[in-house]
């Protein structure tokens, strides 16, 4: 690669080269500069958390549409509109994939960098972190009517400003629901939203195999109960606008003895 320093150590603080570990890809925001965009997150082999942006999936090529644990390699420079130190502005089309995380190493690269509480990394400036969090519950809530409206409304807009003929991986409809969790680490008891992106196209795809109403049956057996036993780590991450805001970017299934039980 073509600056090496980047990846190791501090990087530059004028941008360069770099490659990294997909970790996060939430679902779908609209972007009022960006258009529809996906918050990407990564971590690099020394355990730097990265914040890749803008991501708009309908314009990459489908050689680079990438997945969690992709090792990714692209282009950077310092962002202007976000201060957050882990941001990074993606050359989009420098973005390639250069091979994927074998299974033996995840566990090794993901759990030294595990947190059990977000209070001491807001106070350090930082604004990713891993937890393991004891859940209390699962939540499937269904979206307000009007609320739901508005969303597909925009959607529908911002497809309308993008080349139809690209064919998107992500639907052109809002979630009707929110999947939430009530959690707690050492700073307490919390609520959140998952924004994870695996969890809103599953849940599509059982609505399409079986009904609504049994897409969010299964959903509460699998997010509810069967994740959080083998063991889940939330890829937690704070809001552009809210520094103190934490939201659940990403779920990953890890146990705590080395086992990775699900690629996710």
């Amino acid at each position: 690669m073509s600056n090496p320093s980047t990846s190791r150590g501090s990087p530059s603080p004028d941008g360069g080269t770099d490659e990294a570990i997909i970790i996060v890809k939430a679902a779908p925001q609209l972007s009022a500069r960006h258009g529809e965009t996906v918050c990407t997150a990564a971590v690099t082999r020394d355990r730097r958390w990265v914040r890749l942006y803008p991501i708009t999936f309908r314009t990459l090529e489908d050689a680079q549409k990438f997945k969690r644990w992709d090792i990714v390699q692209y282009t950077w420079q310092p962002p202007k509109d976000d201060r957050r130190a882990e941001s990074r502005r993606l050359r989009h089309q420098s973005l390639t994939i250069a091979g994927n995380l074998p299974q033996r190493e995840r566990y090794g690269l993901v759990t030294p960098m595990v947190k059990d509480g977000l209070a001491d990394e807001g106070r350090q400036g930082r604004s990713f972190a891993f937890i393991r969090p004891t859940i209390h519950r699962f939540i499937t809530e269904r979206k307000p009517a009007d609320e739901l409206e508005e969303e597909r409304r925009k959607f529908e807009l911002a497809a309308k400003q993008t080349d139809l003929f690209l064919e998107p991986i992500v639907p052109y409809a809002p979630c009707p629901y929110r999947f939430k969790y009530d959690y707690e680490i050492k700073d307490g008891k919390r609520s959140g939203t998952c924004q994870d992106w695996e969890t809103e196209a599953t849940f599509f795809h059982w609505r399409k195999q079986y009904s609504e109403a049994e897409a969010i049956t299964h959903m509460q057996a699998k997010w509810g109960e069967e994740m959080p036993a083998k063991g889940l780590l939330f890829a937690m991450g704070t809001h552009s606008l809210y520094p103190d805001t934490w939201l659940i970017n990403g779920l990953i299934q890890m146990g705590e003895v080395g086992q990775l039980t699900l690629d996710m």
